[in-house]
């Protein structure tokens, strides 16, 4: 097993340029603290770090599996508030309530899958659209439980160290964005879901017709991006320490949307690239008030012009080149295949 893995690691991450940087990348983050330790830098990589989970989980199910989700932000502000209340009424510690939040999240996006499973396309995004409305419809109602517009606040922290929320982020992180990765890996020899994923995106009635059970793979595909992104969240109330509407708010749904296709859709590391380039690009802005939104639209409607898959994809496809025949990604300056020896044009 432990060879399989080593060969799998060899094969799939050092042979290919856009795996091996991002690996450097990610071992990288565990040096920040160690050359910088302004409380605010910590600040904004940690929220980074929570972001790339809710993106990362928005790409698995809308950008592999083809279910478009314009109401992502349910499953965020589902376990936000379900870890703060928990938090504050039974006194459970961070680490009992975040899995519960997140548990609480997998249950809305069974409950968004109903609908998925007979409604596609515009009807099914705009379905998606509605729960967060309704969840807030829910909020302003009980105002003695939920807070209402203030929300939930007082919530405990993690940690009492900006450093070890910054390594617990980064960490929590890496094994999300790994797990989904695998999840979705068609070329991977563990987890067969990443190919199905891919066929229903494609055409969900010849995976049918193929024998795939696409009901079980479409409700598991909205309960793994529930689950991720009630992670994400319930970070978040603890890192903020409150759990509001904003946890709900339509434009944090479209956040996620445009950090996975600035990155490049359907790539799991294009939205990891669109939310560290975005959203420390945004709050650094805040020098500039009065343009920050202006710049920060111009930056990514230039990008999307000149880049139209995703700066990631952009990127990958300058390191990279794929065999036309058994499809394995090579480096870029070989000329034939490192797998079965075709000539690469």
């Amino acid at each position: 097993m432990i060879r399989r893995l080593l060969k799998d690691f060899q094969g799939d991450i050092l042979a290919i340029p856009g795996r091996l940087i991002a690996l450097v990348f990610f071992i990288l983050l565990f040096f920040v603290p160690l050359f910088t330790s302004e409380p605010y830098i910590l600040r904004t990589l940690i929220f980074a770090n929570v972001f790339v989970i809710f993106a990362v989980s928005w790409d698995l199910l809308s950008g592999y599996t083809g279910q478009i989700n314009f109401g992502h932000a349910l499953f965020f502000g589902v376990a936000a508030y379900t870890t703060a209340l928990l938090n504050l009424h039974l006194g459970l510690p961070p680490w009992v309530t975040i899995p519960l939040g997140a548990l609480a999240a997998v249950i809305a996006g069974l409950l968004v899958a109903l609908p998925a499973l007979r409604l596609r396309g515009p009807y099914l995004s705009l379905v998606t659209l509605a729960f967060p409305l309704m969840l807030l419809g829910i909020i302003f109602a009980f105002t003695d439980f939920t807070g209402g517009e203030l929300g939930v606040s007082g919530i405990a922290r993690i940690t009492d160290s900006r450093t070890a929320d910054y390594y617990i982020s980064a960490l929590v992180m890496l094994v999300s964005v790994f797990i989904m990765w695998k999840l979705t890996d068609a070329r991977s020899s563990l987890v067969r879901t990443g190919i199905i994923f891919h066929a229903i995106r494609e055409d969900e009635i010849a995976a049918r017709a193929s024998g795939i059970n696409t009901v079980k793979y479409k409700i598991l595909a909205f309960a793994v991006g529930g689950f991720f992104a009630g992670i994400a969240g319930a970070l978040n109330a603890h890192f903020m320490r409150i759990a509001g509407p904003s946890n709900l708010d339509l434009f944090l749904s479209f956040q996620a949307i445009i950090w996975t296709v600035f990155g490049g859709i359907a790539s799991i590391y294009g939205p990891v690239v669109g939310v560290y380039t975005l959203y420390p690009l945004l709050e650094f802005l805040r020098v500039v008030p009065e343009v920050r939104v202006l710049i920060f639209a111009a930056i990514v409607v230039l990008i999307l012009l000149f880049m139209p898959e995703g700066i990631a994809v952009w990127i990958r496809d300058k390191i990279e080149r794929e065999c036309p025949r058994c499809k394995l990604s090579n480096m870029a300056f070989r000329k034939t295949c490192r797998a079965c020896g075709t000539h690469l044009y």
